[in-house]
């Protein structure tokens, strides 16, 4: 599998054979893992959500936008978005079409990018998983294109925090935490300006960081006080931000990324909405290796739809000895079987 830059041009092509001094440079580019050929998995294909067309598309309209807020004064801002907000609403169709028609439950995990600015890809990111869950809850077409452009705009207001403090590497002051919460506060003021965007899109911004127990931002809202897309972004929000790597900590796999929604199922976020993103989303994506309460390991080999958490497993080693002829085991219908333990890279992958 290639590895792109955030321009999708190739760094490191499919079928190369890896030097130190390639290895030496995908490290510095924060890459964790690359994916390499084994002929007993080389069937086992982790496939992107999307085509990376789309993909390149989505992310530098979002960054083009984002850095012309960023550069600009306040009526050029709104102005801005004004103007993106066209863009966005197509791209959000063409979005909902291709995850449409793809089989396999969303995993984010099969893309190996690298991207100078995190807020560019987490807002395509969340954009993607806040589509699949907006699908899933069987929202209608024109509520799926607000929710899709609420997610893509959810964080603009970072752009008009300090850089320094949005990468500061280590424990934000009390201070910094102040001033990094009053982004919600900016994009709802940036996007309720601009007469042509829903005003809906603007409390996506507002609200995505409030908590049904009051324990969020900017206001403390409770229950019903927050908007249903507000909850929903606020569930696939917290699930890129935790599977990401970030400056300050290495990345969660997407099981651990669950755990953390559910230790906050109905005091932090819905119940029902965080049930629909266990079932559009792959829990133990493609590729991915793990152990078996049983004590077998093995591959997850394909998905279960609808049982994000329940995938097919190609067993390598059973009794602590490698299998010559590796066999699968569906969890879906073997529920007495686990997913026991994983581990940090995906299937053909060397950790770097």
């Amino acid at each position: 599998m290639n590895i792109y830059n955030e321009r999708g041009n190739v760094l490191l092509s499919e079928g190369l054979t890896l030097t130190q001094k390639m290895i030496n440079r995908l490290v510095s580019l924060n890459i964790p893992f690359v994916y390499i050929q084994d002929p007993r998995t080389d069937d086992i294909i982790p496939r992107p959500p999307i085509s990376g067309e789309l993909r390149r598309e989505a992310i530098q309209s979002i960054e083009s936008t984002f850095l012309e807020i960023k550069n600009g004064v306040k009526v050029d801002s709104s102005f801005a978005i004004e103007k993106a907000a066209t863009k966005f609403t197509s791209l959000v169709r063409n979005i909902l079409d291709e995850l449409r028609d793809s089989e396999e439950l969303l995993t984010l995990l099969a893309d190996v990018y690298t991207y100078d600015d995190y807020i560019f890809i987490h807002s395509f990111n969340v954009t993607l998983y806040t589509l699949a869950l907006g699908m899933e809850l069987k929202l209608q077409e024109k509520q799926l294109e607000i929710l899709g452009v609420g997610a893509i705009l959810h964080d603009v207001g970072k752009m008009l925090v300090p850089v320094e403090i949005l990468r500061k590497p280590g424990k934000l002051s009390e201070e910094e935490f102040v001033h990094i919460q009053k982004h919600a506060e900016y994009g709802f003021k940036l996007i309720k300006s601009v007469y042509t965007v829903s005003l809906i899109v603007a409390n996506c911004a507002y609200q995505h960081h409030e908590r049904l127990d009051g324990s969020g931002y900017p206001r403390g809202a409770k229950g019903d006080e927050i908007h249903y897309y507000g909850k929903i972004i606020a569930v696939a929000d917290v699930f890129d931000a935790v599977t990401s790597n970030r400056v300050y900590r290495k990345a969660m796999l997407p099981h651990e990324g669950l755990e953390i929604l559910y230790a906050g199922s109905g005091t932090k976020f819905d119940t029902q909405i965080i049930e629909a993103f266990r079932r559009s989303v792959a829990i133990y994506p493609n590729g991915l290796t793990v152990e078996l309460n049983d004590g077998r390991k093995g591959i997850v080999a394909s998905q279960n739809a609808g049982i994000g958490d329940r995938p097919i497993v190609r067993i390598l080693e059973e009794n602590k000895e490698k299998l010559m002829q590796p066999y699968e085991v569906d969890l879906k219908t073997n529920l007495h079987l686990l997913i026991k333990e994983c581990l940090n890279i995906p299937k053909n992958s060397l950790p770097l």
